[in-house]
């Protein structure tokens, strides 16, 4: 993989303002085009995750989380796809010659999933043959690879995960949606392509060939802190926006909406509810880091926690959005006022299934003690 620009020309002060300029074309074409995709190459995001004996640079997760939020402060379309860099922990469960040959090139790879729902695929002579249609491919169309989820009765209802090249599947612009409008998550279509079975992981099976402390961290949980991290950076662009909208007057003649008791209230408890919220979850996220760096591996309640702070920085950032765009007038229901916008991407992290209202239940139950009622939850 080449970067668009050299390492030395590219900072991440660069790279997101030509997102802000971009942004709009990336929505209106329901993706982030390649070219776009490996501007950030320079910056790390790609390596990440990447294991070490590959040329990965991998970061703690907290930092990367930090990232995410970044982007998605300017746009939450983008921010979704960079959090998927975090994914290619997944990618240690396939055999060490199979990741030597995906990090052949060097570390900089860029994943996409289209998991569900999983089909059936017999297996032959050791070679799956994969035939069917897999929704919600985020990022899809500036992908390196691309996985898609067979059924696999051994696995304990987990998806099997085939990785495939992009010129082995089809990919299906049925992306009409209001939230999270360029994150090109296309539907896969695979017709009759034979992948073998060193080619194929069990997602969020347990088992890693990398013992990179980043492997060790929990996968599945850490990629619900990544979706959330999207609606987090979403709601700080709302508190942005409202902090720069303070200044307006409305056509009533109406003092400035800075000099109204309800609208600097309303920033008010927006402010510290999704501040608290950051730390709860930031601070959950380097703990746990700390104890899979010292050796040990993270405890069911530390999962449980990484989980329910996901599940409510979710939550936070989609109830600040509505709150603030309930006291900026007017105007916001215009589709392209940037309060509409920031309405429509700030509920698509808490709907994820990894940030859904069930993981209350699971974290509550465990941290209460009893076994998760979900499955996959630990």
């Amino acid at each position: 993989m080449t970067a668009t620009l050299e390492p030395s020309t590219v900072t991440w002060d660069s790279v997101l303002a030509e997102l802000a300029q971009r942004r709009s074309e990336f929505h209106a074409q329901h993706y982030v085009p390649r070219d776009f995709v490996e501007k950030f190459i320079p910056l790390g995001v790609f390596r990440a995750a990447a294991p070490i004996r590959f040329g990965g640079e991998p970061i703690p997760p907290a930092q990367f989380l930090q990232l995410i939020e970044r982007v998605a402060r300017v746009d939450g379309s983008t921010g979704w796809i960079i959090a998927f860099a975090s994914s290619l922990t997944y990618l240690g469960a396939l055999p060490l010659d199979t990741q030597a040959e995906i990090y052949r090139d060097g570390p900089d790879i860029v994943w996409a999933g289209g998991l569900f729902p999983m089909q059936p695929a017999p297996l032959r002579d050791g070679r799956y043959v994969i035939k069917g249609r897999w929704k919600y491919a985020s990022g899809c169309m500036g992908a390196d690879y691309v996985g898609v989820g067979l059924r696999d009765e051994s696995a304990g209802g987990k998806p099997r995960a085939a990785v495939l090249r992009p010129d082995q599947v089809t990919f299906v612009d049925d992306w009409d949606v209001t939230g999270m409008a360029a994150s090109g998550s296309f539907d896969v279509i695979v017709e009759n392509v034979e992948v073998p079975q060193e080619w194929t992981f069990v997602r969020g099976g347990g088992e890693t060939f990398i013992d990179d402390p980043l492997y060790r961290y929990p996968l599945i949980a850490y990629q619900a802190q990544a979706h959330a991290a999207v609606g987090l950076g979403v709601a700080q662009a709302a508190l942005d926006q409202v902090r720069a909208a303070g200044s307006r007057t409305g056509v009533t003649g109406a003092p400035p909406l800075a000099a109204r008791a309800y609208y600097r209230t309303e920033f008010a408890k927006a402010y510290v509810a999704l501040n608290s919220a950051r730390s709860f979850y930031l601070d959950v996220a380097d703990e746990v880091w700390q104890t899979v760096v010292a050796g040990d591996p993270a405890s069911d309640e530390q999962i449980a926690r990484m989980r329910l702070s996901a599940a409510n920085i979710a939550d936070t950032a989609a109830d600040v959005v509505g709150r603030l765009c309930a006291v900026s007038g007017a105007a916001i229901i215009n589709n392209g006022h940037p309060m509409q916008l920031l309405r429509q991407d700030a509920i698509v992290p808490q709907l994820h299934a990894t940030l859904g209202q069930a993981m209350y239940d699971g974290a509550g139950s465990v941290l209460l003690g009893q076994e998760p009622v979900i499955p996959g939850f630990l």
